[in-house]
C-alpha cells in the first residue's frame, strides 16, 4: 500500500494487521496477518536466572523515550546478524509521527552515555505490539525487554504482541497462538485501560518485585 495515514495504521494493528516491507530500500509495504502469531504472556514471563543477576549488577541504564528516532533507525540497520531489514522510511516516519503522538514507546538500554540496544513497539489499549529490537552490548536488549515487560505489567496492559517468535523470545516463554484465538485477545485487550509511564525511574529491586 502507498500512502498510508496513521489513522489507517492504526487501525490495522486494532485488526490485528501489520505492515512490513520485504527489506528496507522497498518503498512498498504489505499487510501481514499471521496464521500463528508470537506473544508473550505477561502474566508468565519466564526471568532466566542469570538474567535476574545481571538486572541487579549491570551498569547499563534504561531509559524510556528518549531517544525513539534512534532506536527505530537502529533496528532498521544493517547489523552482523541482522543483515537486512522489514523496517523501511515509510515505516520509520509513521511510527516517528505516532511516538510524538504519545502512542508509540522505545524502551531503551544506555551505557557511559552511548546507546547500545533498546527496543520499540506501539500502545493502544491494554496491547503493546512490540515491533523490533537490537542490541550492542551484552544482554542489552534483553534488560530492555525486562523493564518492558515490567512496565506493562504494573500499566495494566494484558497483552504483548511479538509478532513472530525467536529462539531470543522464547526463552522468556513466548509462545504461538492461532490466529483466531489472537483476536479474541487482542479485542479484549483493546477494551481494557492501560498507561504507558515513560518517566518512571525504575530500580533493579523495583522491576523484580513486579516480575515475581
Amino acid at each position: 500500500m502507498r500512502g498510508l495515514t496513521l489513522d489507517r495504521l492504526v487501525s490495522a494493528y486494532a485488526h490485528g494487521i501489520f505492515p512490513m516491507a520485504r527489506e528496507r530500500e522497498e518503498t512498498r509495504l504489505y499487510w501481514v496477518d499471521p496464521e500463528q502469531r508470537g506473544i508473550l504472556p505477561l502474566d508468565s514471563f519466564h526471568l532466566p536466572r542469570r538474567l535476574a543477576r545481571t538486572l541487579r549488577q549491570t551498569s547499563i541504564e534504561i531509559r524510556c523515550d528518549t531517544a525513539f528516532d534512534t532506536v527505530i533507525q537502529t533496528c532498521a540497520a544493517a547489523a552482523p546478524d541482522r543483515p537486512e531489514s522489514w523496517i523501511n522510511a515509510e515505516i520509520i516516519t509513521l511510527f516517528s509521527a505516532l511516538h510524538r503522538l504519545g502512542l508509540a514507546h522505545s524502551v531503551e538500554s544506555w551505557h557511559e552515555g552511548k546507546l547500545v540496544g533498546g527496543l520499540y513497539g506501539l500502545a493502544l489499549g491494554g496491547a503493546f505490539f512490540g515491533e523490533s529490537m537490537f542490541s550492542r552490548a551484552t544482554d542489552a536488549s534483553k534488560l530492555a525487554l525486562v523493564h518492558l515487560v515490567a512496565r506493562l505489567r504494573r500499566g495494566g496492559f494484558t497483552l504483548l504482541d511479538t509478532q513472530f517468535i525467536t529462539e531470543h523470545l522464547r526463552q522468556f516463554g513466548a509462545i504461538e497462538i492461532p490466529r483466531a484465538e489472537y483476536h479474541h485477545r487482542l479485542a479484549a485487550a483493546l477494551a481494557h485501560s492501560a498507561h504507558f509511564d515513560s518517566a518512571a525511574d525504575w530500580t533493579a529491586e523495583a522491576v523484580l518485585a513486579t516480575l515475581c
